[in-house]
């Protein structure tokens, strides 16, 4: 229906201002139950009604994962029943159903369900799975205003979501998503009139909505450069045959328990015999582990969720299931063992060990497929558009993400003449060489003219501080510096 739209808006959230007509009206935002919004919630919601209110009948909002976009689609959902508009919900996780269901339940949205296993409901709001939906189109009675797309950089227009969108040609669309990308370059304009951007992810953590991460990176004692790729992204099988060894599975238990022991953990890895044969390798060294996998049934999913956020077990290993629409902000660290092109897959199985907990003090990420040499940290600014886009290294796209590594205290940072950890300083002829075994840890470091501005030992104490830096780091640039 909306297929190869063309004029496409953009609307940073934080500049929009209070619509005064549309679907959603004049009601106030709900302050209660447990969903107070926070100021840029508040500002999305303003900025969805007035794109509905200037003409735009599909919008996409971005948002970082574990920046509460579940929150706010349920009080856009909550508006527009309030002015009775039908509203239509979709997703494609029953994760996904069950956090929508609880987050409306919440607000006291009267809702229905629409999946397998689920007793229907007659109700003006529907949360439906997108599959199930697609084969009950006909034996719906109601009239959506509204549909809400959940994870909407799924939707495309020949696919099931299409299907279900065009059924109701007259609805608003709303998407939302933390990664309006798609592996094949294709923007998500296709769907979408107009995106609305939240805070970025740097925003959110500098204000406490999300923890900070340290990155750690083995070296690859596995040859991926032979990997064959297929739709755009690696042949997973190919990946797991170069993986699935025991050397390599040693090693991430190692640094699992080196860097992260106890931690509760998600391990994502490249197919069903891979994840199972990570899982026991970590029973066998006595880290409790369990396979999450989209045949695991959904009673047991549940058990092994609730099991995992209460700390009976440790590790989860799963293949997709925990990417998107896993919400436990217990969980503190990510064991990538997935090799993807797809930058969208990769910042949602980080985004999982985002969410702050009150006993995380940081999150962990251990890389061992060079995913962040692809496509850089979770924090870089990136610059969402609805547009097409080249791919990273491609002839007018984005360049690949550089990192530069020290031979001295092994941190890994963007390209500078000076270690940004130990003060190291690198000659320009000189390659730098990373020494099997060791683990190296992975600092984003974007300030670094900072460090060039701190001259005396006082400023770089401050530096070190504010960076979370132990005060050697500062004493140690210091006494460089002065021998020079």
């Amino acid at each position: 229906m909306l297929a190869g739209i063309a004029d496409c808006c953009y609307v940073q959230s934080g500049a929009g201002v209070l619509g005064r007509l549309g679907v959603l009206g004049r009601s106030r935002l709900h302050p209660t139950n447990g969903m107070n919004l926070r100021d840029y919630q508040q500002q999305a919601i303003r900025d969805i009604r007035e794109a509905f209110r200037t003409g735009s009948r599909t919008a996409l909002l971005q948002l970082p994962t574990g920046g509460g976009k579940t929150v706010i689609f349920s009080e856009v959902t909550r508006l527009a029943n309030q002015r009775g508009h039908a509203v239509l919900i979709l997703v494609h996780r029953r994760e996904l159903i069950d956090q929508a269901s609880d987050k409306l339940s919440r607000i006291g949205v009267d809702h229905g369900i629409i999946c397998s296993g689920y007793k229907p409901k007659p109700s003006k709001v529907q949360v439906a799975s997108v599959q199930t939906l697609a084969r009950r189109l006909k034996l719906q009675p109601f009239k959506p205003r509204l549909i809400i797309i959940d994870e909407a950089h799924h939707a495309v227009p020949g696919n099931t979501y299409g299907k279900v969108l065009n059924y109701w040609p007259d609805a608003l669309w709303l998407g939302v998503t933390a990664t309006p990308c798609r592996l094949d370059g294709r923007g998500m304009g296709q769907m979408f009139q107009t995106l609305i951007r939240g805070p970025s992810v740097q925003d959110l953590t500098a204000r406490g909505h999300l923890s900070t991460a340290r990155f750690f990176a083995p070296p690859i004692t596995a040859d991926l450069s032979k990997l064959h790729s297929r739709a755009g992204d690696f042949i997973q099988s190919e990946a797991s045959e170069a993986l699935n060894r025991s050397t390599i599975t040693g090693d991430v238990i190692t640094h699992y328990q080196r860097h992260a022991d106890g931690l509760p953990a998600v391990a994502f890895c490249c197919d069903t015999k891979h994840a199972e044969d990570v899982a026991a390798s970590f029973r066998s060294a006595g880290i409790t582990a369990q396979t999450l996998l989209g045949s695991t049934k959904a009673c047991h999913r549940s058990a092994l969720v609730q099991d995992f956020a209460h700390g009976k077990l440790q590790v989860l290993v799963t293949v997709d299931v925990v990417s998107e629409g896993f919400d436990c902000p217990a969980v503190a660290c990510a064991i990538l063992l997935r090799p993807t092109k797809s930058e969208a897959l990769y910042l949602q199985q980080v985004g999982r060990v985002l969410r702050p907990s009150v006993n995380k003090s940081h999150a962990v990420v251990l890389d061992h497929v060079r995913n962040i040499s692809r496509h850089g940290f979770p924090d870089d600014e990136r610059d969402w558009t609805l547009n097409d886009r080249e791919k990273r290294g491609s002839k007018g796209g984005p360049p690949a993400p550089a990192v530069r590594m020290c031979p001295d205290c092994f941190a890994a940072f963007k390209p500078a003449p000076v270690c940004p950890e130990c003060g190291h300083e690198f000659q320009a002829d000189r390659t730098i060489a990373q020494a099997d075994g060791e683990l190296v840890e992975l600092q984003r470091r974007n300030k670094r003219r900072q460090v060039g501005k701190a001259r005396t030992l006082d400023q770089l104490l401050a530096v070190a501080k504010e960076r979370g830096y132990k005060p050697g780091w500062a004493y140690r640039l210091h006494a460089a510096r002065r021998h020079n």
